[in-house]
């Protein structure tokens, strides 16, 4: 099986990053604070303002096609550097004409909200295998009862508008209960609703920087293999929005995304006092609790899991590059469907 490079973040806001013999190494106020071998590096991520990243570097990035992407501090996604486009254009017309068509888009649309679907409902299930008698448990099997009906609507869904009512009402029951997974205990990180732009609470922070770094590698999957990520079906196409990682990232939300910030909540592993409360209410990350889970996010993404089509282990890195993989075998009539990822 194929491994994965690291994926470099820098989050020194006004370093210099350089080409310097096979290393990438990192400087501010003219002291070097790290240096990595070029090799081992896929991606490199700027995080925060007033990042430099030497022309050789970039040229070199080119070269092995490595992206360079930045980020502003709460990771929203600003730019992005790559080389020359992978993939061949008979892949990319397959897919515009999938997008072009209505029972087509449907059908993968449908994949992807089923999946996530069924990925939050396990997430909800196993919080109740490994917390019998919890909090809130009526209210989960209460949610759990109509995710299960909104999974059925899914799979018979015959129009797109609709199936994306039902994607937002199943996410409503998910989020009504996603603070009685929250096992920290005390108020600082309560869950009361989902909040995105901006993020109310120190969890839909986390929750808001783990969507914005999942959107980043799905993107980079579908671009390593030479799919199109503007060109979705069940988000709508904007100027400058990756539709089709939105759509992809669905299936992965739950299963890998919740999962990690309840993990770093729930084992203590970021403090409260680690986030800042601006006048309006937003509350974002500081420097160091973003180092904290950025290194948490790359070690996951090096942990295996089971992939439910192939019927192997896979890195989780590798299993974004596997789904868009078989999302291109449906583009060229490979496959019989879109075999979204389900978590087990």
């Amino acid at each position: 099986m194929k491994k994965i490079r690291n994926t470099l973040f820098v989050t020194v806001e006004d370093a210099w990053v350089h080409k310097d013999g096979e290393t990438i190494t990192i400087h501010k106020d003219h002291k070097k604070i790290g240096q990595f071998p070029i090799h081992q590096i896929g991606e490199l991520v700027c995080f925060g303002y007033g990042i430099s990243v030497s022309p050789q570097l970039v040229e070199h990035c080119a070269c092995e096609n490595v992206t360079v992407s930045y980020l502003d501090g709460k990771g929203k996604f600003l730019a992005r550097l790559q080389g020359p486009v992978q993939g061949n254009v008979l892949l990319r017309r397959a897919q515009y004409r999938d997008a072009d068509n209505p029972a087509r888009t449907l059908a993968i649309s449908k994949c992807c909200v089923s999946a996530k679907i069924q990925n939050q409902r396990s997430i909800l299930l196993r919080h109740l295998r490994n917390h019998s008698g919890c909090e809130g448990e009526e209210n989960i099997r209460n949610a759990l009862s109509n995710m299960e009906i909104s999974l059925s609507s899914a799979r018979n869904c015959e129009d797109l508008s609709s199936l994306r009512g039902i994607e937002g009402a199943s996410a409503e029951h998910y989020f009504s209960v996603f603070d009685y997974m929250v096992l920290f205990p005390g108020p600082d990180f309560r869950f009361h609703n989902r909040s995105r732009r901006p993020p109310m609470d120190r969890t839909n922070s986390l929750l808001s920087y783990a969507y914005s770094l999942l959107a980043l590698d799905i993107r980079s999957a579908l671009e390593a293999v030479g799919i199109d990520p503007y060109v979705g079906f069940l988000h709508v196409e904007r100027p400058g929005r990756p539709s089709l990682a939105l759509d992809i990232m669905e299936e992965f939300r739950a299963s890998i995304a919740d999962r990690l910030v309840l993990n770093l909540i729930n084992l203590r592993q970021i403090d409260a006092s680690g986030f800042k409360i601006k006048p309006n209410g937003e509350v974002e990350m500081d420097d160091d609790t973003r180092k904290v889970f950025l290194a948490a996010w790359q070690k996951r993404k090096r942990e295996e899991i089971l992939h439910p089509f192939f019927e192997e282990n896979m890195e989780t890195g590798i299993i974004y590059i596997a789904q868009a993989r078989l999302l291109a075998k449906f583009f060229r009539g490979e496959l019989d469907y879109y075999p979204a990822f389900i978590w087990r």
